[in-house]
């Protein structure tokens, strides 16, 4: 992350947080920053779901948006590092909002797994499941932007990768592998490569701790900024907020009528921006 990408505040979980703290903490980054764009995985428990719930309509304030993303626990953290990355820009909080399902069509998130057998995020075969148990088995499974699963060696095969320039972020668990810096790297053209800290969440969310997490990205703001700047913008006729594509952030209203297609394709075309 350069210096130049706020950070991030982090909403903690019931259990180590009290409702009272959670509220005062919330009503700080508003007064703060004006409003508030939290970014959580789907599989987050529910009464962490629920205590964020809770905390909006207690403050009864239309200026928190809460995004649950389906993206695997480095994805959500790649996707929240872009929305952050946008901040700073000249968009209003309602387009970085709905910004974060256009930016999540192009990460590509998967893990290398030494099994699948506790697998449940993509469909596994039990040609699959079976193979997971044989000495030195290795998978490779993409779950975004569709689900796809190989098993490493032999064939080299590789689960198909992005037709843009990307950056490749790399989270290792207990799996000692290069598969990823040697193989997938190159094959896909990631244009460098990062590594960061494995997010805990992570073996829970994969079924194993025995994992090398991976992410290719769009890493150049200027990339982001123009992919976003693409999309008409409209405006929530219930809450007001400006914002692209067809869902409000902010209060998951519906845009209204017809005509409401971006202009997102075709953005990025041949590797190269439009």
């Amino acid at each position: 992350m350069d210096q130049h990408t706020p950070t991030a505040a982090l909403l903690h979980s019931p259990q180590d947080q009290s409702l009272d703290a959670a509220l005062s903490d919330m009503s700080l980054l508003l007064e703060q920053h004006g409003s508030v764009v939290a970014v959580y995985p789907s599989t987050v428990p529910v009464a962490h779901e629920r205590r964020l719930h809770t905390v909006r309509s207690v403050l009864e304030s239309n200026r928190i948006a809460l995004l649950k993303v389906d993206l695997p626990p480095l994805g959500t953290a790649v996707l929240a590092r872009q929305l952050r990355q946008l901040s700073v820009c000249d968009f209003g909080p309602g387009v970085i909002a709905s910004a974060a399902r256009l930016l999540s069509h192009y990460i590509y998130a998967g893990a290398q797994l030494s099994s699948v057998t506790r697998l449940d995020r993509v469909p596994v075969s039990m040609k699959a499941h079976a193979k997971s148990w044989l000495p030195g088995a290795r998978f490779a499974v993409r779950t975004n932007p569709a689900p796809e699963l190989i098993r490493i060696g032999g064939g080299g095969e590789v689960p198909g990768g992005p037709e843009f320039p990307t950056r490749m972020a790399l989270a290792k668990g207990q799996l000692q592998s290069d598969w990823i810096e040697h193989t997938l790297v190159p094959e896909w053209r990631a244009q460098g490569m990062e590594e960061v800290p494995l997010p805990e969440e992570s073996p829970g969310w994969w079924g194993t701790g025995k994992l090398v997490e991976f992410a290719a990205f769009l890493p150049e703001i200027s990339v982001l900024y123009q992919l976003v700047a693409s999309v008409r913008r409209e405006v929530c006729t219930w809450c007001g907020v400006e914002l692209i594509g067809d869902r409000c952030g902010f209060c998951s209203a519906p845009l209204a009528g017809e005509g409401q297609q971006g202009r997102e394709s075709g953005v990025l075309k041949h590797g190269t921006p439009a």
